[in-house]
């Protein structure tokens, strides 16, 4: 089934659709970046904490779950 999802996945990003709506999203975030230099007067954001992951509250199901989700995170124990 995973092999399934690869293949349409990869099917997916090699589409020019998809090269255009990566494209189109990366200029909305030059835009919004090029508003906030311009805002800040036209220097460099100063380094801050966008966002924290903290553990969740429920147990994350095991591969074999089928509310399970394969993804490259790791969790420490």
């Amino acid at each position: 089934m995973m092999q399934d999802f690869e293949k349409a996945f990869g099917d997916f990003i090699d589409r020019r659709e998809y090269d255009q709506a990566e494209n189109a999203l990366f200029s909305m975030v030059r835009i919004a970046f090029k508003a906030g230099w311009l805002a800040a007067g036209g220097k460099a954001p100063q380094p801050q904490k966008i966002i924290e992951l903290v553990r969740p509250q429920r147990v994350i199901p095991f591969e074999e779950h089928p509310d399970s989700i394969e993804t490259d995170i790791t969790i420490k124990h």
